[in-house]
């Protein structure tokens, strides 16, 4: 039963992505911030999709910050740091077919409070 549950779970989460992903893209001057969330860490990268490359990411499992909002908002300023160094000013943000809600939430709105815009 519980497999089931978690499958089907994982199903509509891809259909979601796949949704989203259909509608926003990267590129070298305007980057897709892309952020994964697992029950313990918290992840965050800025993609080119034209290139095909990693421009800039963030890790929370190295930094030793969980998954919670206190510590995304952490990482966002974290990571909003390494945009600039890079001169990104400005990003699209894909939450990878999770809510708008909770972390993810905190982590955009972090990064808009350190000067990314969205």
């Amino acid at each position: 039963m519980r497999e089931k549950i978690l499958e089907n779970k994982l199903k509509l989460r891809a259909k979601r992505k796949k949704r989203i992903r259909a509608n926003i893209s990267g590129t070298q001057d305007l980057p897709r911030v892309s952020v994964f969330r697992s029950n313990r860490y918290f992840y965050a990268q800025a993609i080119d999709d034209i290139g095909g490359v990693t421009l800039a990411s963030v890790n929370g499992k190295k930094l030793s910050l969980k998954a919670n909002v206190k510590d995304a908002t952490e990482l966002a300023k974290t990571f909003s740091e390494v945009l600039k160094s890079k001169g990104i000013e400005k990003v699209v943000f894909d939450r990878n077919g999770y809510l708008y809600h909770g972390v993810v939430a905190a982590f955009a709105g972090a990064l808009r409070d350190n000067g990314i815009a969205l």
